[in-house]
């Protein structure tokens, strides 16, 4: 375990969302904290109730090999780790190019992996530790003009389940995290991009209709508190034998269902419902 009995642990993606509020819920369940975001400034609230901020940029791999080397020098290895950071890239294939795509799977899923990779023997050679991966319902389902976003999602849900047979045989859980519709900037970020790379165009009837739903979906009021899911969180990391997968987060369990209980065809109708 980590140099005292206070367990430790890493959450990426702290700055804001649901990574500043997984943080904060941990330092409170007792935890020795540390967190990682490419805006260290953003995390000074953290900061003040304990935490140790990490300036980390999650697609350079100098940013990740520091902060693990100061992680290891002052308390050798994190007990918990939970891989938070993302974004979402959104906007039609034949729009968005090839660098952008392969930058969302950077953050999204590489990353992770090899943060996730740094920090494994220390777990492996202590023979416990628990590794969170936040994916989302998007992760099971899609949405429109998401296919980049998604793609990682469903990778890191993959990858996920591949880490969790392998690290079994060392007593190290890994455990997924699938938020619904969560109130953060995510909804006006994704606006945003998509209009300014295809509001006009063969694509912009689409983009226009899913800007608005998406801002009308996020920051309203109508989605779920990020506290919401720091609970989950900390509820995982605490159980003895967690379970594989957490869903929570508004829409995320219905939206689920309808897609692995009514088809893809069903699924595909009630997406474009709401653009209409």
């Amino acid at each position: 375990m980590s140099t005292t009995s206070k367990r430790t642990a890493l959450v990426t993606g702290a700055s804001s969302g649901m990574g500043k509020e997984i943080a904060k819920r941990l330092i409170k369940d007792g935890f020795r904290v540390y967190v990682a975001a490419r805006s260290v400034e953003k995390m000074d609230d953290l900061a003040r109730l304990g935490a140790r901020t990490l300036r980390m940029d999650i697609s350079r791999d100098a940013d990740i090999t520091a902060a693990v080397q100061t992680i290891l020098d002052e308390v050798d290895g994190v007990d918990v780790l939970v891989n938070n950071a993302g974004f979402g890239l959104y906007g039609p294939v034949e729009d968005v190019s090839i660098d952008e795509a392969r930058y969302q799977f950077e953050v999204n899923l590489f990353g992770a992996a090899r943060l996730t990779q740094l920090l494994l023997p220390n777990m492996r050679e202590r023979r416990s530790g628990t590794i969170v991966n936040v994916t989302s319902m998007g992760g099971k389902i899609y949405t429109l003009l998401g296919a980049w976003y998604h793609a990682t999602k469903h990778a890191l849900e993959g990858w996920s389940d591949c880490l969790r047979l392998e690290l079994a045989p060392f007593g190290i859980k890994v455990v997924v995290i699938e938020p619904g519709l969560i109130e953060t900037g995510f909804g006006d970020v994704v606006a945003k991009g998509l209009l300014d790379r295809s509001g006009t165009g063969p694509y912009a009837k689409l983009t226009q209709a899913v800007a608005k739903s998406t801002r009308d979906a996020y920051g309203r009021g109508r989605g779920t508190k990020p506290d919401v899911i720091a609970g989950v969180v900390s509820r995982a990391v605490r159980a003895a034998k967690p379970r594989t997968r957490y869903v929570s987060g508004k829409y995320a369990l219905p939206m689920i269902k309808i897609r692995a209980w009514l088809g893809d065809r069903v699924f595909d109708r009630v997406i474009m419902s709401q653009m209409r």
